[in-house]
């Protein structure tokens, strides 16, 4: 059977993301290599426009709608950076975004939302069905779904964060992603086998919300209760149907981390390279720095950061629990 999507597809979609998303640094540091015992490559996706890397697969998939589809609009559901990510992408294709967020999605992340322009339409995560609402919503007013992962143009689109970081790093062993629904590692995989077949890529998920780790462990989808974590960008509770499939033949393994794990790894990147990652964006970190992911021993590891977008009050509180861990521990 042939891929759902190819290598060829994120090409073409790097090629439609020019001038429209940045080509984000790669940093390093020489204390996170101490720590983990190997060369550490960071894909600072923290630096996107909106903060995120989901620009580049909302952009990628509503650029391939038809000027119809685009006049009458879009709707999204989700819980921070895929709705702005849309948001942005409609208002630069002229395309109006309806976007059905959570009650309890960050603030920074809605009120970011709303100044794209897009329209909110909020719902309890416990009740009420995010898709079920959108689905009502292309019925009603004949919007086009952007779905937040399991759609061929949004793997494509994510999948050229991973083109950027192998051909600006062609010798990496390693590739680390976060794992929530599964299109960014997915994209990112098949990119990254393309440029270096012998790559490993590992996903990391919390360890409260590990619906891809169990569906690979069982190899079937398996689906999962609603989990809370301080990582909000990754608690889908399944994986997708078409991203699932790019995963069990693409992944090496997941990697399972705590929520303190990745507080400790947002105190950590704030502090030591003065970058600010939220901390679904800093699972990776927190995976190697934690010893989850074996054989790093002198080999060169990329990492895909995949946001900074972090409630500035909620940042405040995991700060001031670092701190006074830090006196506790003194």
């Amino acid at each position: 059977m042939e891929p759902v999507v190819s290598f060829d597809d994120i090409k073409a979609a790097a090629q439609r993301l020019v001038g429209i998303v940045n080509r984000t640094a790669v940093l390093t540091s020489r204390t996170l290599d101490a720590r983990v015992g190997a060369q550490v490559f960071l894909k600072c996706e923290n630096f996107q426009r909106t903060g995120a890397f989901k620009l580049r697969g909302a952009y990628n998939t509503i650029s391939r709608l038809n000027a119809e589809q685009r006049r009458r609009g879009v709707v999204a559901f989700s819980s921070g950076n895929h709705a702005q990510g849309v948001a942005l992408a409609g208002k630069l294709l002229d395309a109006p975004a309806v976007i059905v967020m959570p009650y309890d999605a960050p603030g920074v992340k809605m009120r970011a939302t709303r100044e794209y322009g897009a329209e909110i339409i909020l719902y309890d995560r416990v009740e009420q069905s995010r898709e079920e609402i959108a689905r009502r919503l292309c019925d009603e007013r004949g919007l086009s779904l952007v779905p937040p992962f399991d759609h061929p143009y949004i793997i494509a689109g994510q999948g050229t964060a991973a083109l950027e970081l192998v051909t600006d790093v062609p010798d990496l062993d390693m590739l680390l992603a976060p794992v929530g629904g599964g299109g960014l590692i997915s994209g990112c995989s098949i990119a990254a086998h393309a440029l270096r077949p012998q790559m490993r890529v590992i996903g990391v998920e919390p360890e409260n919300a590990n619906d891809a780790f169990l569906s690979l462990q069982k190899g079937e989808r398996v689906t999962t209760s609603q989990a809370q974590s301080v990582g909000d960008g990754l608690l889908p509770t399944a994986p997708g149907k078409i991203t699932f499939p790019i995963m069990r033949q693409h992944l090496d393994s997941i990697a399972l981390i705590s929520d303190h794990e990745m507080i400790d790894a947002v105190f950590f990147l704030l502090e030591r390279l003065k970058i600010l990652v939220e901390p679904s964006g800093a699972a990776p970190v927190a995976a190697l720095m934690s010893g989850h992911v074996t054989g790093l021993a002198g080999k060169k590891i990329g990492v895909i950061l995949s946001g900074g977008n972090i409630d500035p009050l909620r940042l405040a509180e995991f700060l001031a629990g670092n701190h006074q861990t830090a006196k506790a521990k003194a």
